[in-house]
């Protein structure tokens, strides 16, 4: 006889771990764009580009039917996570736009991470990570279009 409760079926921890992980490094890597802006190029609409990213990045979390933002706080095991202090490298030679691309790069990464590793959970959020990524992209580029314009005059 069938149940008619159909329980959900168990995420593997590890895969929890990494989408949390990468969600977390995604929303640092964001924000700390969003502030080299805010100080350099204030007014520039790529802030609330990115801003409007970095909140999306957390919603499609809330919004998942298969995700719970809860369940990937209580997967986290910050001791045992050997390689929490590798990525410590002082970006390019002091300037403010290396910052911001080292920034980045780091958000499209993990967004990149976010989106294969929900497609075993829920291919939908994983579409949205990937219409995102790309919009981070954009906003990348404009970046880069600003900084250019302002350096030609």
């Amino acid at each position: 006889m069938l149940n008619p409760k159909r329980q959900k079926k168990q995420i593997d921890p590890r895969i929890l771990r990494i989408i949390d992980a990468n969600l977390n490094r995604a929303r640092e890597g964001l924000r700390v764009c969003e502030d080299v802006l805010r100080f350099t190029l204030p007014g520039s609409p790529v802030i609330n580009s990115l801003k409007t990213c970095r909140h999306l990045a957390t919603k499609f979390i809330l919004d998942s039917r298969r995700l719970e933002l809860s369940v990937l706080v209580d997967s986290r095991d910050v001791k045992k996570d050997m390689s929490k202090f590798n990525d410590f490298k002082r970006p390019g030679n002091g300037d403010i736009s290396a910052v911001f691309m080292a920034n980045i790069e780091r958000a499209k990464e993990s967004l990149r991470v976010m989106e294969e590793c929900c497609k075993v959970i829920d291919e939908t959020v994983s579409r949205k990570y990937r219409r995102l990524r790309f919009r981070v992209y954009e906003a990348e580029k404009k970046y880069n279009d600003t900084v250019r314009i302002r350096k030609i005059k």
